[in-house]
């Protein structure tokens, strides 16, 4: 027999008695305030002589919005979140932060109707074998408990939530789940279709619905939205044999999100193929493209969209881009005050070659944008040739590799050669062709920026002597390398002090400077404004080699790498990791993050 679990086993002394339904009422909500010396009983008494001419859903939501300061340090502000887990611990039942994306949609949008859910403001939030886990926002309202533990033959447990996010993700979750239904429903009265070799073929099996499909239209415009949402720097829409995984990258870190049926995942994947402008039948070759949006709140996004056929169907990557990357001041972007003139220093001079280098997801393509934003007055001309064109920008005139019609790297530099241009960036210095024309380029007046793919900045020079380039070319043209990394930083609201790190883990850090060791360092906590991971946001590495008179002897001399490296260290050149040590001193980031992204010396 199912058992319930035990709702709330202390109750406020406000708190309703007997076993009727109760909605939350205001003024018990006021009275837990004054008993818990929240708030001063002349402010509640105001709101409690005007609340009768206000229209309100919730007491909570009335309460949020009047932006009361608690009296209790330190005294912030009380917001529906934070009366919400206040009100929780009074009446002892377990608080919950909704997370849309730890929320396995399907499942629980099978445990009751849209209806139900509604009509007493709960939302399941979690079901296995043995229990319920149910969100509400009336804690008092309890006969509908036994009536689902007994139906579904599991133990309930009852959280409460924030009341605009019940009536939300209520909302929105069971029309997703709808939505996902009656895109599987099409999908059975279709032919079986076999979209990759791995495929399982069954007799009666789904097929795929069509991509203008409005549930289909639904689901992907929903995706979007929390990506979004949840500042996710790109989607993953991966296919497995019966289903699809979703994982959006945050803060450089995937997180797996969501399942999807594998009919309703195809039907999703040319949906996406269809607004990139890709060709949609054609699944035996990778595609690139873009797409153009808005944001919930207005603003402009890019995505740049790129298939792969794999074992069981297309996988796509959808890499968001924020147009507001370009206005971005270099100071934001973690350039300290030494980096920003060096970098400056090369960047300011009329001709040479500047290369950034690092691994993919590094941040090269923001510091170029940055920097070219920063250029391009309209003085000067600055040319572009990518693949594929990132992110659009009316400053610039940007051209678009297309090797199937014989447009690449080489060829389109000698074709910016023609447009008179004073400043050309070359997305990537892949070849020897591309590394000629870069140089000729430079030879004749034009500043040139471009990106390889190398550990650090020493590393780069006989990256570019290995393409096939003289090192007299490389010496002549080259005016400096930064090699950069992407750390996440620490939340602002939720970090702590850690008195964890020795004095010869510092130490081993800085090499090989001695840079003194901080009075405080920080560790990551977790909280609900950075999802409980304790990171928000990232943050650039940065190691600026300038390629100095004594560098230039080096370079022409053929000595190894060690060499090169040990000069650029005496010409001023910090490591990638002491710039983390930096960040690290500054309370922005911890030790963990910057041993995992910087290679040590």
């Amino acid at each position: 027999m199912a058992t319930v679990t035990n709702l709330a086993s202390v109750a406020p002394s406000s708190a309703p008695s007997g076993n009727a339904d109760r909605p939350l009422t205001l003024e018990l909500v006021l009275r837990e305030l004054e008993a818990d010396a929240l708030i001063d009983r002349e402010i509640l008494d105001s709101l409690r002589s005007t609340a009768k001419f206000r229209n309100y859903d919730h007491p909570l939501t009335l309460i949020a919005e009047q932006k009361w300061r608690s009296a209790k340090p330190p005294m912030r502000v009380l917001t529906l979140e934070g009366l919400t887990e206040w009100l929780a611990r009074r009446i002892d039942v377990p608080y919950l932060h909704i997370d849309p994306l730890r929320v396995d949609f399907s499942a629980v949008s099978s445990v009751m109707s849209s209806s139900y859910a509604q009509r007493y403001r709960i939302l399941p939030v979690a079901v296995t074998q043995e229990t319920v886990t149910i969100a509400t926002s009336e804690p008092f309202v309890r006969s509908w408990v036994p009536e689902i533990s007994n139906l579904l033959r599991r133990k309930v447990e009852l959280v409460f939530a924030n009341p605009l996010d019940v009536r939300r993700y209520v909302a929105e979750f069971f029309s997703l789940a709808q939505s996902v239904r009656r895109a599987q429903e099409k999908a059975s009265d279709d032919k079986t279709t076999v979209s990759s070799f791995e495929q399982l073929v069954q007799m009666g099996a789904t097929g795929t619905p069509d991509a203008n499909d409005r549930h289909i239209v639904r689901i992907v415009d929903w995706l979007w939205q929390y990506a979004f949402e949840q500042r996710a720097s790109d989607i993953h829409v991966e296919p497995r044999r019966d289903q699809g995984i979703v994982r959006f990258r945050i803060d450089g870190v995937l997180h797996q999100v969501y399942q999807i049926p594998a009919a309703v995942l195809q039907a999703m994947t040319s949906r996406i193929k269809l607004l990139a402008r890709m060709e949609i039948v054609e699944k035996r070759r990778p595609q690139d493209g873009r797409i153009k949006t808005k944001s919930a709140e207005g603003d402009e996004v890019e995505l740049r969209v790129a298939t792969m056929p794999t074992a069981f169907g297309e996988k796509i990557v959808m890499r968001i881009f924020d147009p507001d990357v370009l206005m971005r001041d270099f100071r934001d972007l973690g350039f300290s005050d030494d980096d920003f003139v060096r970098w400056q220093g090369m960047t300011t001079k009329p001709h040479g070659i500047i290369l950034v280098t690092g691994p993919t997801g590094s941040g090269k393509t923001t510091t170029l944008y940055s920097t070219l934003k920063t250029l391009a007055t309209p003085e000067v001309n600055v040319c572009t040739i990518e693949d594929p064109i990132e992110m659009v920008e009316p400053s610039f005139n940007q051209m678009q590799v297309q090797t199937n019609i014989g447009v690449n790297f080489d060829s389109g530099v000698r074709t910016l050669m023609r447009q008179d241009p004073d400043i050309i960036m070359v997305g990537e210095i892949r070849d020897l062709p591309t590394a000629e024309m870069a140089v000729q380029a430079a030879l004749t007046g034009h500043l040139v920026l471009s990106t390889l793919h190398t550990n650090d900045a020493p590393t780069a020079v006989t990256r570019l002597v290995d393409l096939g380039l003289p090192p007299y070319l490389v010496n002549s043209t080259v005016l400096g390398v930064m090699a950069q990394r992407l750390v996440r930083t620490l939340c602002s609201k939720c970090k702590a002090e850690n008195d964890d790190m020795s004095d010869e883990t510092w130490e081993a850090l800085t090499l090989p400077y001695r840079a003194v060791k901080p009075a405080k360092t920080y560790r990551p906590v977790g909280c609900l404004d950075c999802r409980m991971t304790g990171y928000k946001g990232r943050i650039g590495l940065y190691e600026v080699m300038l390629f100095t008179p004594e560098l230039r002897k080096f370079i022409n001399a053929g000595v190894g790498i060690d060499e090169l490296r040990a000069q650029a260290f005496r010409d001023g050149m910090k490591p990638l990791r002491a710039s983390g040590a930096h960040k690290i001193a500054l309370g922005l980031t911890t030790i963990e993050e910057v041993e995992r992204v910087a290679p040590p010396i």
